[in-house]
């Protein structure tokens, strides 16, 4: 099951965050500060997925995401979900908005939020 998808840029600012369990607003910010964290450090030679930050549940948890230009697209997930189903699904949503933008950019997911989540802001 998805709990969260999370996209920053590469300075650690959230573009678009959406959270399917609910967090209050001040753990919300820490889970987004840790997950950051956690995935800018990583090298681009290793794989795409790794255990849960101690916020979000641990161990039951894995953090599954892909590095594009200048954007992390970071899906937490409980142990069920297959880590290559969740990339692909990261490749199809990126797809998705190329279609939708002309080869997607941060200033996109910035000035058309409407669109890309899916709700009037």
């Amino acid at each position: 099951m998805i709990k969260s998808i999370l996209i920053f840029n590469n300075h650690g600012k959230p573009r678009l965050i959406r959270f399917y369990q609910y967090f209050a607003e001040d753990m919300q910010q820490q889970i987004i500060r840790e997950t950051f964290h956690l995935v800018s450090k990583r090298d681009d030679n290793v794989c795409n997925f790794l255990e849960g930050g101690s916020l979000i549940g641990g161990s039951d948890y894995k953090l599954i995401y892909r590095h594009y230009a200048t954007l992390y697209f970071v899906f937490c997930v409980d142990s069920s979900e297959s880590e290559l189903g969740i990339l692909d699904l990261i490749q199809v949503f990126v797809e998705t908005l190329d279609k939708c933008f002309e080869n997607v950019c941060e200033l996109d997911l910035i000035f058309h939020m409407d669109k890309v989540s899916g709700q009037p802001v």
